[in-house]
């Protein structure tokens, strides 16, 4: 029982040897863990309340695309950008509101939220559709060379018919017939594997080629 008694002893006196050199550590340690967690879970509640209320304003644009109000949604727009910059529904809403006012004839407005989609938007696929829709705007602006500027990086393979067709408009109004007529065929091409879905965009670009004389 005494041997039983002293090794006991010795192991508590390891014990103790050893949480006195590392026991400030494994606090430490502890202490971080839990700050991470609920961190963590302080975040992820944080997202998904900035999702809930980005929604809700992305829907106010619906709702005001849907009356044909420029301003309700130009400012409904606002407010995502500015307050929830990092969702896809900021983006969405610059896109609509954009929509709307381009389709109302107010190309300054337009021209804005566009290019903070196009800039500063997350998802890469809404960027490119910012960048052509911009690219529209700019050149009915008169802004050619700007409008040319927006295109000239690539995009998704998705996109790359309405670049082509879009840049042959550009280059067409500059005068640039050759290279015009390279970008309208280099639509064609891209839409050759679309089915029937693209059609009527094949034929348009076709019209815009053969009317080019070149």
């Amino acid at each position: 029982m005494a041997v039983y008694d002293l090794e006991e002893q010795e192991q508590i006196s390891e014990l103790k040897a050893w949480w006195a050199q590392y026991g400030n550590l494994v606090v430490a340690l502890a202490v971080a863990a839990a700050v991470a967690s609920v961190g963590w879970q302080g975040w992820q509640w944080y997202q998904n309340r900035s999702a809930v209320a980005a929604g809700g304003l992305y829907y106010a644009v619906q709702q005001a695309a849907e009356q044909q109000d420029a301003h309700k949604a130009r400012e409904a727009a606002g407010r995502l950008i500015g307050e929830y910059p990092g969702t896809v529904s900021a983006q969405l809403g610059a896109l609509l509101s954009a929509a709307l006012q381009f389709e109302a004839g107010d190309l300054v407005n337009a021209r804005a939220p566009l290019e903070w989609a196009a800039d500063k938007g997350k998802d890469p696929a809404l960027r490119d559709l910012a960048r052509l829709r911009l690219a529209a705007v700019l050149l009915q602006q008169g802004e050619l060379d700007a409008a040319l500027a927006r295109l000239q990086q690539a995009p998704s393979a998705a996109y790359k018919a309405r670049f082509d067709d879009l840049r042959g408009d550009i280059l067409a109004a500059q005068g640039k017939l050759v290279e015009a007529r390279a970008a309208y065929q280099g639509a064609i091409d891209a839409l050759a594997g679309d089915g029937d879905e693209a059609v009527t965009l094949r034929e348009v670009v076709r019209v815009k080629l053969e009317s080019l004389g070149v």
